[in-house]
């Protein structure tokens, strides 16, 4: 990674997946955002300008915080940011920061025409490196995304915490394709004369004609090893370890589990039957999953397995080939485990192009922090309520 040091940080240009050093005397002031970009030193959001009139955002993340999992999914470009209202006794709006009520203006703007475009101001995204309060940059970006309808990128959610239920917004952005922003554009940003020459092309394009055009990334390895299939997180390992100890007494009780962590992937799945245990002891299930909408949609049949293992227990070529000869012609297959698959499992599928989902330990924990289950207490709860013991 291009490494950017605190001496540099006032004529240094952004570049998407840069680190920007700040100082090391450990307190606030070590925070590189305001010599780099004239913001203040502290805070999830931050803004030159007014609440009424911003001329620049930078929203930051620390990208591991368990209730509120901002994420970043490089292949399409799209951020997930969930606002500042995030302990109950506050409105979703009245937020020290004003964070809640500046995301609601600018989706509120960027579904207005050109015109409310014009009102929103550059917004820049970074998280922290790991080391000392540096940070890395994301990218540019800009409310909503090509997928989602104006009434699904700016979402208002329940959460309840010590008895008490409060809202908080779950906001998408775009990442735009510009992976360097001159040091000449933030210049003009800063003087509030963003409307320059130098302005990358994706933001005066999306201004204009309100076109996206996101910073894709595509996956360069279509298989990912032991390592990238397991959590490297405590509290994401603590999640997983929740539930196969919960179904450690009878493994084939996680098959509704499994069937239930699939639809959070997946939630246009319609239906899904667990079938009758097999010879071997394990339990598959069947469903079918919608494609499309209303009248013109369609049925896709799927089969899933569920393996709740240890997390050095991995799924093997065997256990693998076991799905893929029940796939029959048109459907796909689905792979639930604790674990993860083997290296030569995963190849297999991916170098004979078997249609088949993997959902490994990770993704596993990572989809019930997305749901709100961001610890292993809130899973277990999850897991009693849910599926509750016979």
């Amino acid at each position: 990674m291009q490494v950017i040091s605190r001496s540099e940080l006032s004529e240094a240009d952004l570049c998407v997946d840069a680190i920007y050093q700040g100082s090391r005397n450990r307190n606030a002031g070590d925070d590189p955002l305001s010599a780099l970009l004239k913001v203040s030193n502290q805070g999830g959001f931050r803004y030159r300008g007014s609440l009424e009139r911003p001329e620049m955002v930078v929203l930051t993340s620390t990208l591991c915080e368990p209730d509120w999992p901002d994420s970043l999914d490089l292949e399409t470009g799209v951020f997930t940011y969930f606002g500042d209202n995030k302990s109950p006794g506050r409105e979703l709006h009245a937020t020290p920061r004003h964070g809640n009520e500046l995301l609601r203006r600018l989706f509120e703007a960027a579904h207005s025409g050109k015109d409310g475009r014009a009102w929103i101001p550059p917004l820049f995204i970074f998280s922290n490196s790991g080391q000392w309060r540096d940070v890395v940059f994301l990218g540019l970006a800009v409310p909503g995304t090509v997928d989602l309808r104006p009434s699904e990128d700016l979402v208002a959610i329940w959460k309840t915490a010590r008895g008490h239920r409060f809202q908080n917004y779950r906001a998408r952005f775009t990442i735009l394709d510009a992976a360097n922003i001159s040091r000449e554009w933030l210049n003009d940003i800063i003087h509030k004369n963003p409307e320059t020459q130098s302005a990358p092309r994706a933001w005066k394009k999306w201004k204009e004609t309100g076109r996206l055009t996101p910073l894709l990334s595509k996956r360069s390895i279509e298989y990912r090893t032991k390592t990238e299939q397991l959590p490297a997180d405590e509290t994401e390992r603590a999640i997983v370890e929740a539930i196969a100890a919960y179904f450690q007494d009878k493994a084939t009780d996680f098959e509704p589990c499994a069937g239930a962590i699939a639809r959070m992937m997946m939630p246009d799945i319609t239906s899904l039957d667990v079938t009758r245990p097999s010879r071997d002891g394990g339990r598959d299930a069947v469903g079918q999953m919608r494609i499309g909408l209303g009248s013109s949609s369609i049925l896709v049949d799927f089969a899933l397995e569920a393996k709740c293992y240890g997390a050095e227990n991995s799924v093997g070529v065997r256990k693998m080939s076991r799905l893929i000869s029940r796939l029959r012609h048109r459907q796909f297959g689905i792979l639930v485990t604790t674990s993860y698959l083997d290296i030569y499992a995963y190849k297999e599928i991916k170098d004979d192009q078997h249609p088949i989902v993997v959902i490994s330990s990770v993704d596993i924990a990572q989809l019930l922090r997305q749901n709100g289950y961001g610890d292993s207490t809130s899973v277990r709860e999850w897991l009693g309520r849910e599926f509750p013991k016979q």
